[in-house]
């Protein structure tokens, strides 16, 4: 098997920040000069020699990366088979990261398939080992294949990487996008970040957008290349996918974001040097990487010390004498203490400690760490702002102009929330009976006047029950989403204010679906199950308000007439 790896190269293909652009990591991927890495791996295993060979190639994409001077994480691939097997096998590995300088919290561990063939047991005793030893781990091809969503909760991985095949659906197939947005949710518990791989086209890049999966890599993006691009960025590609809603159209399933981005959706990789170093040392490693904005300073135990700002420490050091002065001294001479913020930091709270800084310092990264204050990277003011900025618009693009009430994305996004969630909940949909009459009778603005009215009503009345969700998804008709406790106060007041169009009353229909854990999938299921609810409601006379439940055909009338006659 030696004389097999000696043919073996590798390609270097970047991991990029969705809302940043940046490259935050770089996976190594093993090219063989005749057929692929699996071809080898089999190879391999038919000779006795699987773990033995995965681990090799794990060694030399590391020390063909030490060659580049990354700078940022790199990933290699290890089989779950591997790590399931004795220990010392791995030992090499430890070997390669002290031959190059690097730590193992640089390296992330993406497990591979299969993962049925390797003892469950020994598969996460390997992995919580490996953790133990500082590295970081990552699951690879989940979606597709045999990888356990049990694994995921108790391993709780650093990464959880989609499959391609499940990237390359997204676009045009409902389930698989209910699939990730379940993914994402069950990541938001376990505090794993989703990766989404072999990403190929703008459509498939704009529905990870949609979902909220902040981490991608893909040849749309970058290449794998034999040198690895660190400092690429996908500005441009981002800016021409803009519009996640126009490239998305035919997906069906509702979306789900959460309520505001966190500081850690902006993160970058920090350039990091022992809280020793040199002046000349931070000079060297600023004049190799002219996209770094700035070093963090770091004490043995990863915790931030100082950080060294870009601009002012190369006006200190360059100007007349200045080599001379500061060359051989410590850099922290020149630093500033760090702006510090905890990872579940909400990007809001961090434009908070920038408005509270030294004006020199507004612009100065701001380092991210967690809670043993060890640094996990560092955020630009400029990245946090945009990010802001973009959200901000998405929401005001989303409201009614009529009301300025959330509209059907932002409310789908809701009852979805509450359906992965497993709560006990019930949806509305409240409308005006005869709408199109009142506009033919008293016009449109007196019509327009009425729909108001009814907003501001759902809003004060949503304003006394924190529970309580309203949207307006077009012309008179209007949803509501709240626990058990609060819809039947909530609706009932609302159905007690009295309305009317230029004088003339009118009367509102009110159609409810009680839904408990399990009993709807979707806000399209909720949507079809609501519709002869209010057929039933519609056909009540004076106000009205109906009542039903998915699976049963039973209706709780609750207000309204008898039937109106018909003929």
């Amino acid at each position: 098997m030696p004389a097999l790896l000696d043919d073996v190269r590798f390609a270097f293909q970047p991991l990029f920040n969705l809302h940043t652009g940046g490259v935050v990591a770089v996976e190594a991927l093993a090219r063989p000069h005749d057929g692929s890495v699996q071809d080898l791996l089999q190879a391999a295993f038919r000779a006795g020699y699987l773990a033995n060979t995965d681990v090799a190639l794990a060694c030399r994409a590391v020390r063909h990366a030490a060659d580049h001077g990354l700078g940022v994480p790199l990933h290699v691939n290890l089989l779950a088979m591997t790590i399931a097997d004795r220990p010392e096998l791995v030992a090499p590995l430890y070997a390669v990261l002290r031959e190059t300088g690097r730590d193992p919290s640089d390296l992330v561990v993406e497990v591979g398939t299969p993962y049925s063939r390797a003892p469950r047991r020994l598969l996460v005793k390997g992995l919580r080992r490996l953790r133990e030893d500082g590295f970081r781990l990552g699951l690879d091809g989940v979606g597709e294949g045999d990888s356990p969503l049990s694994l995921l909760t108790e391993v709780r991985p650093d990464v959880v990487k989609l499959d391609r095949e499940v990237v390359v659906a997204l676009p045009a197939d409902p389930a698989r996008f209910a699939l990730v947005q379940a993914l994402q949710h069950l990541c938001e518990h376990t505090g794993s970040l989703v990766v989404a791989e072999g990403v190929e086209t703008e459509a498939q890049l704009a529905a990870l957008r949609r979902l909220g999966v902040r981490l991608a890599q893909g040849n749309l993006l970058a290449a794998a290349q034999r040198r690895p691009r660190v400092d690429a960025t996908i500005a441009a590609v981002l800016s021409e996918v803009s519009d996640p809603e126009a490239t998305t159209k035919t997906m069906t399933g509702p979306v789900r974001r959460g309520a505001g981005p966190r500081v850690t959706d902006f993160l970058h990789p920090a350039t990091t040097l022992p809280d020793s170093a040199t002046s000349e040392e931070v000079l060297e490693v600023l004049g190799s990487r002219p996209t770094v904005t700035g070093v963090v300073l770091v004490d043995a135990e990863d915790r931030p010390s100082w950080t060294v700002d870009r601009n002012r420490f190369l006006l200190a050091v360059t100007g007349p004498f200045g080599h001379a002065l500061h060359a051989k001294r410590e850099a922290a001479r020149l630093a500033d203490r760090p702006k510090l913020i905890g990872a579940e930091s909400s990007a809001l709270e961090l434009l908070d400690v920038v408005a509270h800084a030294h004006r020199e310092r507004t612009n100065d990264d701001l380092v991210v760490v967690d809670a043993d204050d060890r640094c996990l990277g560092v955020v630009r003011v400029a990245d946090v702002v945009r990010g802001i900025a973009e959200l901000k618009v998405e929401q005001a693009a989303a409201l009614n102009p009529l009301t300025r009430l959330p509209g059907t994305d932002s409310f789908a996004r809701e009852v979805d929330r509450r359906v992965l969630g497993g709560e006990l909940f019930a949806v509305g949909w409240l409308d005006v009976d005869g709408f199109k009459r009142v506009n033919d009778s008293v016009g449109f603005a007196a019509g327009d006047d009425l729909i108001r009215a009814i907003g501001r009503a759902l809003t004060e009345g949503a304003g006394s029950h924190p529970g309580v969700h309203v949207g307006h998804v077009g012309g008179d008709d209007f949803l509501v989403v709240a626990g058990l406790d609060e819809i039947v106060p909530f609706s009932a007041a609302v159905l007690d204010a009295p309305f009317d169009a230029e004088g003339h009353a009118v009367t509102l229909s009110l159609a409810t679906l009680i839904c408990a854990a399990g009993s709807v999938v979707s806000y399209r299921e909720v949507s079809r199950l609501l519709a002869p609810l209010k057929e039933h409601a519609k056909s009540l006379r004076g106000t009205s308000w109906v009542l039903g439940r998915p699976g049963s055909d039973h209706v709780d009338v609750l207000r309204g007439g008898p039937h109106l006659a018909v003929g």
